[in-house]
């Protein structure tokens, strides 16, 4: 299986500080980053490593829950996920994840909301980014879409 790459040149502190962070195996994009907007409510323009990580998370699950629905005959018509990751203090010093919320609406033929809902827990439980993330707590919340 293959690699992936980013790569973030960073310029001063933390606080004063700001940075680039650049997706290099797909070449797709390069985002500022900066430690005051990661912490401020609104990002303005600028993304962090908990949208990084909401992103992977999303993207990964919605994979995985694809995969687990075939085994379980059903067939995906559409899945909508959200992953919200949250950031707070540690209780020793700095900063941890503190919650990720993955949430996800589905059109899918072939399985009943409770299948579909075991399908979701399967999913949360073996996508390699949940894996990855078991120090921090992840919710679920799925349902089909009537």
């Amino acid at each position: 299986m293959p690699t992936r790459s980013a790569r973030t040149a960073w310029n001063g502190g933390l606080e004063d500080g700001s940075g680039q962070v650049e997706l290099t195996s797909s070449g797709r994009g390069t985002f500022d980053v900066s430690f005051p907007k990661r912490a401020a409510d609104n990002a303005d323009g600028t993304t962090s490593p908990e949208e990084l990580i909401a992103a992977a998370h999303s993207t990964c699950f919605a994979m995985q829950l694809s995969a687990v629905i075939a085994e379980a005959g059903g067939t995906p018509q559409s899945l909508e996920v959200n992953a919200d990751v949250s950031l707070g203090p540690h209780p020793e010093s700095g900063f941890r994840l503190t919650e990720i919320k993955l949430t996800v609406r589905g059109e899918v033929e072939g399985l009943d909301a409770a299948g579909f809902a075991k399908a979701a827990e399967t999913a949360k439980e073996t996508c390699p980014v949940s894996r990855a993330l078991t120090g921090v707590p992840i919710t679920l919340d799925a349902a089909l879409e009537s």
